[in-house]
């Protein structure tokens, strides 16, 4: 399938600086996470990660908002029977659905993309999930971060209340999903939810731009290793991830991308990777 092909996304791709912008494109309902967010996630995720002309994928949106999270009309409407199910048999398809629904944001987690979550106005619920499965996280000034589903009564199961403790800490998790309330962008910052905060939408998207570009200019197989060694850190004791990364080095030292580097610093110009 073609990126096109998915009605809930756009992407633009530049192959010069290999980074792409994956938006969220429902604007109509301030991107309102209706089936056809869940269904396609995974599928575009997986194309930009086939993609050879990217290695980093800006997380944004169109419209006023970043998104008010999961569309509770269209969901109820299409997935009644399974929610309200009286048997055994409905309670396992609801389970299956949840892991089903839970599988776009783990392929961007554990992908080797860097992917850069660029958030302006409202990101509630499941868009804090989205949000938190992303490597950075940017806002504007306008923004406010909600895990507002104790407010809509269920249990948040998309991926936040897991993420989170790894980022804020346990207890800025349990008072973001206590409470269920709007969290300033610069309340976001000071938690470290968000790693900056620009002063316009505009400023937004150029300083997550600019931060892509960066990241993709560097070696992409050290970014990569980078992320999986961080990943793995992230669940592991110190002295398990130590072990971890030297395994990964002694595999992975010796690259393409390591012997430009020496040479260019001989020549004394800029190494040039792959």
């Amino acid at each position: 399938m073609a990126y096109s092909d998915y009605p809930f996304f756009e992407v633009e791709t530049n192959p010069e600086t290999r980074v792409a912008h994956l938006y969220l494109n429902r604007p109509e309902a301030r991107n309102a996470m209706n089936w056809a967010y869940w269904r396609d996630l995974p599928l575009i995720v997986s194309e930009l990660e086939a993609d050879p002309a990217v290695r980093v994928v800006i997380v944004a949106a169109r419209g006023k908002s970043f998104s008010t999270g999961l569309d509770l009309v269209d969901f109820f409407q299409q997935k009644q029977k399974t929610m309200q199910g009286q048997y055994a048999d409905d309670r396992e398809a609801l389970y299956h659905m949840i892991l089903e629904m839970q599988e776009g944001m783990n392929r961007m987690e554990q992908g080797e993309n860097i992917y850069i979550a660029a958030v302006h106005r409202h990101c509630i619920g499941g868009a804090l999930d989205l949000m938190a499965a992303c490597d950075l996280r940017l806002a504007s000034a306008d923004a406010s971060g909600s895990l507002r589903e104790a407010k809509v009564a269920i249990v948040a199961d998309m991926g936040s209340l897991n993420r989170l403790p790894n980022i804020i800490g346990l207890g800025r998790t349990r008072m973001m999903a206590y409470t269920a309330r709007d969290f300033s962008a610069d309340e976001c910052k000071e938690m470290g939810l968000v790693e900056e905060v620009f002063a316009s939408h505009a400023d937004l998207m150029e300083g997550a731009k600019a931060m892509a570009e960066e990241i993709a200019a560097n070696s992409s197989i050290a970014v990569r290793g980078t992320k999986h060694v961080l990943n793995y850190a992230a669940n592991h004791s110190v002295e398990d991830s130590l072990k971890y990364v030297a395994t990964w080095n002694a595999a992975f030292l010796d690259s393409k991308d390591l012997r430009e580097m020496f040479a260019a610093f001989q020549e004394r110009r800029r190494p040039e990777f792959q």
